[in-house]
């Protein structure tokens, strides 16, 4: 058997809402899951946002945009730092993941297990 590895074990218990799982918006959570390129980032829920990562542990990139919202409504914001903060407004859970998923650099993922930076590359 395949172990799951600690992006996968971190949105089955958030999907599945177990007790020791970080609670997000249902909804959002899984608009979110259901775009590879987001299931492959480590998700964080946190304060009415759900953020991701391209590490599994503190610190965090804190580089890519987020989503703040509930099944009727989302705001996606790009990551501090951008000027125009508000990719998008008033969108649905799976427009706002689509967005999320539009704007991410194309070097992004899957998620590496350790803090942020990411490990230097070896070169021979």
């Amino acid at each position: 058997m395949v172990e799951e590895t600690v992006v996968e074990q971190t949105w089955r218990g958030m999907l599945e809402r177990r007790p020791e799982a970080r609670r997000g918006e249902p909804a959002v959570v899984e608009a979110a899951y259901a775009e590879p390129r987001l299931r492959a980032l480590f998700p964080f829920p946190s304060h009415g946002a759900l953020s991701f990562h391209r590490n599994t542990q503190f610190p965090w990139s804190n580089d890519l945009p987020f989503i703040v919202g509930d099944a009727q409504s989302c705001i996606v914001y790009a990551p501090l730092g951008v000027p125009e903060r508000v990719l998008g407004e008033s969108l649905t859970p799976h427009e706002a993941a689509a967005l999320v998923v539009a704007h991410l650099p194309p070097d992004c993922g899957p998620a590496f297990d350790g803090p942020w930076p990411p490990p230097e590359s070896s070169t021979d």
